[in-house]
């Protein structure tokens, strides 16, 4: 891929604050969609019961 090609595409994945966003592709068994909350120094995000024990990825989307 050209220099030109790259500076181009990278252009058009840029969000409106100036960073540049990723594409992930993730297969999975369910997904939940959830707000962080605050917990102290850090942030929270409550998961199912079932879900303890298991492998899970965290991505954030904006």
């Amino acid at each position: 891929m050209t220099d030109n090609k790259k500076t181009e595409s990278r252009r058009e994945t840029e969000s409106k604050s100036g960073k540049v966003k990723v594409k992930f592709e993730i297969y999975g068994e369910e997904m939940i969609e959830k707000r962080v909350k605050l917990s102290g120094n850090s942030g929270r995000v409550y998961l199912p019961p079932n879900w303890v024990g298991h492998h899970v990825k965290i991505i954030r989307i904006d």
